[in-house]
């Protein structure tokens, strides 16, 4: 497997393939498809949070696969915390939270996983205020020490609600944990979304930034919520000459994942034409993209 290429390796987000597959079919259509890693879920359903509790020879029969298709777990996308919010105002929740945190730095580790992404939420189902935003940013204080520890990093994603929706406001994060394994991860679409201008965005916190997803959404209006998923790349209003132009500028080598969603049966060829899409984009401008 070669690590070091001439062009950005590029991952595809696990819930673009059928949920239905086995992860043979999984990783192999990954391979099929040439993308260079996959990027594991552990969201809130109690089927994905059981793999926080997978065992050493559940866990080595998914090495052998990865090894076999020479195609690793690159990335882990932990969005279980939506559930499990470190902010809760409920105590179970944050101690939930946290042994969330320390099985899923276990895990990629074992697995050989490079990136957990965070959920930026101080809470999800419950009322945010002042407290939950504290209480959050003591849990990634103490979610960056485990991975410290571990030796693999954290990336915060820049979400699709108002609480952590720039790097700008990442950034001010960052200040207060200070940790270097404690990074941004962007979601271009995201950014988007809420209007900001992601290109300055991007060159603002340039220097944290560690994985980049590539997703379209449309815009957040006064008469209109904004639609941050389920868009095939192309669909949507991201402007992704500009991002790939701006990326090149700030010499970005660092991975992207491309993140869709399989609700149909046309999820094979939705994936490829996206592929497509931002291979053109990226051409465009030169940038080494697939």
């Amino acid at each position: 497997m070669t690590i070091i290429k001439s062009k950005n390796r590029v991952g595809i987000y696990e819930k673009a393939l059928p949920v239905e597959m086995t992860w043979s079919e999984r990783i192999a259509a990954a391979k099929q498809l040439d993308f260079d890693f996959l990027e594991i879920s552990i969201d809130e359903t109690e089927a994905r949070q059981a793999r926080l509790d997978w065992s050493q020879q559940q866990i080595r029969e998914i090495k052998l696969l990865c090894d076999d298709y020479a195609l690793p777990l690159q990335s882990m996308c932990l969005s279980a915390h939506r559930k499990f919010p470190f902010g809760s105002a409920e105590p179970n929740n944050v101690k939930q939270a946290k042994v969330i945190m320390l099985k899923a730095i276990e895990l990629a580790h074992k697995l050989g996983i490079r990136v957990i992404q965070l959920a930026g939420y101080d809470v999800y189902y419950e009322p945010a205020n002042q407290d939950t935003h504290l209480r959050f940013i003591e849990g990634m204080q103490y979610s960056s020490q485990l991975a410290e520890q571990a030796g693999v990093m954290l990336a915060v994603e820049i979400m699709d609600t108002d609480y952590l929706n720039s790097l700008s406001k990442f950034e001010i994060l960052k200040k207060q944990v200070s940790s270097p394994y404690f990074m941004a991860y962007p979601d271009v679409g995201n950014i988007n979304g809420w209007n900001y201008d992601t290109c300055t965005e991007l060159k603002l916190a340039q220097e944290h930034i560690v994985q980049i997803h590539l997703k379209d959404t449309l815009k957040v209006k006064p008469d209109f919520k904004g639609q941050f998923r389920d868009l095939v790349i192309g669909e949507g209003e991201v402007n992704f000459v500009e991002i790939f132009n701006t990326l090149k500028e700030m010499n970005y080598q660092a991975p992207f994942v491309i993140e869709m969603w399989a609700n149909d049966n046309n999820w094979h060829q939705n994936i490829i034409i996206a592929k497509n899409r931002l291979k053109q984009a990226a051409q465009s401008v030169k940038f080494p993209f697939m």
